[in-house]
Formats: C-alpha cells, sequence, structure tokens
C-alpha cells in the first residue's frame, strides 16, 4: 500500500461526521467565533496534538492552533476560517444549527463556509499520524477568526508562525482554486444642504445627489487591460457594486433633510488591477453624476484594501495539490479560481497557497447542506496532500 493509500486508509469517517455536526451546532457569527475556537482546541489537544493554543488575535475572539510534528523537514499548514455571515431566512428543512444528518446530507448554517473543511483537515491530520507512514516535517492547523472582517486572525497567524507551504480550506466544490479577487472599499462622501423638512425649498437632499452616483456606478462595466492569463481566468470586468449607503439621521432623530449621504462602493479586482486604476473609473462615474445635477459635490476615500491572489499551476503546492486530487478521485483535476475574497489576501505573498475545500454556490442560502460524500473527499484529498508534501524531498 502506498503512502497515500495508507493516509486515505486511516480516516476515521463515524468521527468525521460527528465533528462536523457538532461543528453546526455552535453558532460562530462574524464576532462570535469564541465558543468555535474552544470546542476546536479541546478537539485538537484531547486528541493529542502540540502546540495547542487559543492564539490572541481579535477581543475574546482568538484562532485555535493545534500541530502534528514528525521530525525536522519543512512546515505546513492547514487553514481556515471560523466567523460565518448571519443565518439567512427561510429555513424549512431544520434549522441552522441542528447538525441534522438527513438523507446522506448534512445540514447546517456555515457548513459550506467553512466550518466542514477545519474539521475535514484536522481529521486528515489525525489519520496521517494514526496512518504510520514515515514523514518528515510538521503539520499545523490554524483555525482562524474574523475572515469577514479585517482578517485580523490570519495576519496574527502568519506573522507569528512561518510556513513553507499552505492549504486554505474554502469552498471550491472540492476543485482546485489557484486564487481569488480582491477587495477595494472607496467611501464616497456625497455632500448637500441641510433644513428642516417644511423648509425643503432651502435644503439639497445629499440622498437624493447620491441616487445619480448609485446609478452612474452600478452601471459601470470596468474592463481594465490584463494579463491574458488572468483574463482568461477570471474575466474581463472588475466587478464595482455601490454596496452600502446611508444618509440621514437615525430613526427616532428629528426632521431634517440629510446634508450627507456615504455610498460605500465595493469593488472585486482581478490580480494585477491597481487601486488607481478602479480610482479612476470611479472619479468617472462620479462626473457623470455632476453632469445630471451640477449641484453634486463628493469626496472619496479609500477605505480598505485586500489584494487579490494567484498560484501558478506549476508551483509545488499546486502540483501536490493535483497529485492528491488525482489520486483520490482517479482522474485529472482541473484549475480554477473564485470571485470571492480568501485570506491568502493577508498571508499568500508569504507561504505559498492552494485552496481546496467542500461546497460551492449558492452558499448561505435556507437549508444550506453539504453531502456526506463531499465531506469524506475532501478529507481524503488534505490526507493525500499531507502525506506528499511531508515526504516530498526526501
Amino acid at each position: 500500500m502506498t503512502d497515500v493509500s495508507a493516509a486515505v486508509a486511516a480516516i476515521d469517517t463515524a468521527r468525521l461526521i460527528e465533528l462536523v455536526q457538532q461543528v453546526c451546532r455552535i453558532p460562530s457569527i462574524l464576532g462570535e467565533e469564541g465558543p468555535l475556537a474552544h470546542f476546536l482546541h479541546d478537539v485538537m489537544r484531547e486528541s493529542g496534538f502540540e502546540a495547542t493554543e487559543l492564539q490572541p488575535a481579535i477581543g475574546d475572539r482568538p484562532n485555535a492552533l493545534g500541530e502534528l510534528s514528525f521530525g525536522a523537514g519543512r512546515r505546513v499548514v492547514f487553514t481556515g476560517h471560523m466567523d460565518t455571515k448571519p443565518v439567512s431566512h427561510g429555513w424549512s428543512v431544520t434549522t441552522p444549527f441542528a447538525g441534522d444528518l438527513i438523507d446522506g446530507k448534512i445540514y447546517g448554517h456555515g457548513i459550506m463556509d467553512m466550518k466542514a473543511a477545519l474539521v475535514c483537515q484536522l481529521v486528515a491530520m489525525e489519520a496521517l499520524r494514526d496512518s504510520g507512514i514515515p514523514l518528515t516535517g510538521t503539520l499545523a492547523m490554524a483555525a482562524v477568526s474574523d475572515h469577514m472582517g479585517d482578517q485580523a486572525g490570519s495576519i496574527a497567524y502568519f506573522d507569528r508562525y512561518p510556513a513553507d507551504l499552505g492549504v486554505l480550506g474554502e469552498l471550491s466544490g472540492n476543485e482546485i482554486f489557484l486564487g481569488h479577487r480582491g477587495r477595494y472599499y472607496f467611501d464616497i462622501t456625497v455632500l448637500g444642504t441641510s433644513a428642516h423638512t417644511c423648509h425643503k425649498a432651502l435644503a439639497v437632499n445629499a440622498n437624493m445627489l447620491a441616487a445619480y452616483a448609485v446609478i452612474e456606478l452600478d452601471r459601470s462595466k470596468l474592463m481594465p487591460p490584463l494579463d491574458p492569463d488572468v483574463e482568461k481566468l477570471f474575466g474581463a470586468e472588475t466587478f464595482m457594486s455601490p454596496g452600502r449607503i446611508y444618509g440621514g439621521l437615525p430613526p427616532g432623530g428629528p426632521s431634517m433633510i440629510p446634508d450627507e449621504c456615504v455610498i460605500r462602493v465595493d469593488c472585486r479586482p482581478q490580480p494585477g488591477v491597481s487601486i488607481e486604476r478602479v480610482r479612476a473609473e470611479i472619479d468617472r462615474c462620479l462626473a457623470e453624476a455632476s453632469r445630471r445635477d451640477p449641484r453634486f459635490r463628493a469626496t472619496v476615500e479609500l477605505a480598505d484594501v485586500k489584494s487579490g491572489y494567484l498560484a501558478s499551476p506549476g508551483d509545488e503546492v499546486v502540483t501536490l495539490m493535483t497529485d492528491a486530487v488525482r489520486a483520490v478521485r482517479g482522474r485529472e483535476p482541473v484549475h480554477k479560481v473564485a470571485n470571492w475574497l480568501g485570506d491568502t489576501a493577508s498571508f499568500g505573498t508569504k507561504v505559498p497557497t492552494v485552496i481546496f475545500g467542500p461546497g460551492g454556490e449558492p452558499v448561505y442560502c435556507p437549508d444550506e447542506h453539504l453531502k456526506m460524500a463531499d465531506i469524506i473527499e475532501a478529507t481524503q484529498v488534505y490526507a493525500a496532500f499531507g502525506a506528499l508534501a511531508l515526504t516530498a524531498g526526501d
């Protein structure tokens, strides 16, 4: 039996399914990751992982860490985030945190993004240890907080711990993702003149002026010059949308026509698209808004920058994952990319990383679920990758 086969054969499927159900029962909406972090830390500690730690990341939302050492050699990290978006309305098959197994599927809010992948990685590590195959190096687990915030968990972990290779367990439909788009946030503040509603003639409603900008921004189809390989993977358009709008006084406040309205523009650039190129498109849209109404005035502030990430198909981490998927599935895998943002925005320049995990679009919908078969296959691939990565170069 090959090392890969031995690692896959050592997977405890019953434990895998039970742990996935358990994590689905622990709410971990952004800002509330603490209980899940403590659970995963306890599982690793009780399983005999080394260097287990609740690493401070942000407030009372630590990272959950653990390692398995197989002697001298390189350091490989399995990582993923614990936080989820809020629960969607419309659940009917079961409840969001039931973790029920129904007709070969496990239901749970956030199971695809990415609670199941965290368990798959952990159980794959146990299988590698229990298989007894000869390995060299260290395999680490980093379950991080705040992915959907500022990625404080990933930043804290990779600022402190080095790694030679990484696997990010984001949902990829159990296909190999080479990378993802970035994220630029711009805040556009549209200015008007305030007055009481009964003195409407004296006011310039900032919300009304902002509507012109919203229309132009939503119409935008930015097609920047791209490397041909990047365009082939991601498509030609840099997506841009007025994602959040707020103007006027809070509910319950006095009557007043607002003199300020802020538009948060959510831009998702392909790797290589500069901030300046996106800003130029925003300025073009605002110029169009000004032509609609000469009273239009606005300022623009860059609020946040997260870079895109793209590995090369020839990178070792990608070839190892390609070999792992081929060994498990018995056919040649394809390489894809994602339009969402991954934590590799914060650590991809430090650690060569490939993205692989169970689940795919649509996500965060009512009755979110994963097939047991997909969960098992992802665990097999993680185990196969670890076996190959920690024996390569011997």
